[in-house]
């Protein structure tokens, strides 16, 4: 679910905390390095992980709708990509869902700028899109929330198509069960400006949307 009231991307909290600031903290890092390929087929999802010197999403939807239709993406997430390219992507949905969820009493408080909303081959929503293929930008964004659920970083190659949340919880539990898959290390210094949030500053905000 997402947070109430809001657009499902997560550019206002990754705001706050770059006018907060950031703080270094002189202790070691420990990362799950992904040392064989796990993979799970859930009808017509698929989604796997595999070794990789950091962490990379690849990413395929496919909707029937005119206005998303096939997207296709690729992200090494080092050097803030996760906000320069990720983080002011919002979720979506059809007007028919929107026009459901109303007639059964859901939704009552949502509008036009709580998600991107799609009717056809329109995009509803005032302002259009932040990135042309947003669509895929905000499910690996939703990968890559799932995948902070681990627990620690994770060093690996991750591939979903027409994934979604129940798929990436279902390959860390099939990941977890096979303690050779994965080891718990101290992460380097080299690997260590490779994670995600590694050198994201303040000067970044005006990526976020």
């Amino acid at each position: 679910p997402e947070v109430p009231i809001m657009d499902g991307s997560s550019d206002q909290f990754v705001r706050e905390i770059l006018k907060a600031g950031i703080r270094g903290l002189d202790a070691p890092v420990r990362v799950i390095r992904i040392l064989e390929r796990v993979e799970v087929n859930l009808d017509g999802v698929k989604v796997s992980i595999e070794p990789f010197d950091n962490l990379e999403i690849d990413f395929s939807i496919d909707f029937p709708d005119e206005a998303i239709g096939r997207q296709t993406k690729r992200l090494n997430m080092a050097n803030g990509a996760f906000v320069h390219e990720l983080c002011n992507s919002r979720t979506f949905c059809r007007q028919s869902d929107v026009d459901w969820m109303r007639s059964n009493g859901m939704a009552l408080g949502g509008s036009l700028e709580n998600a991107i909303v799609v009717d056809g081959a329109k995009v509803l929503s005032p302002g259009g899109l932040r990135h042309h293929d947003e669509y895929v930008r905000h499910k690996m964004l939703d990968a890559l929330g799932d995948l902070a659920l681990a627990g620690a970083p994770i060093i690996g190659r991750y591939h979903g198509i027409r994934a979604g949340h129940a798929a990436t919880n279902a390959l860390l539990r099939k990941l977890f069960a096979n303690p050779t898959a994965y080891e718990m290390v101290t992460c380097d210094t080299e690997t260590a400006t490779k994670l995600p949030g590694a050198g994201v500053q303040a000067s970044d905000i005006g990526y976020v949307a």
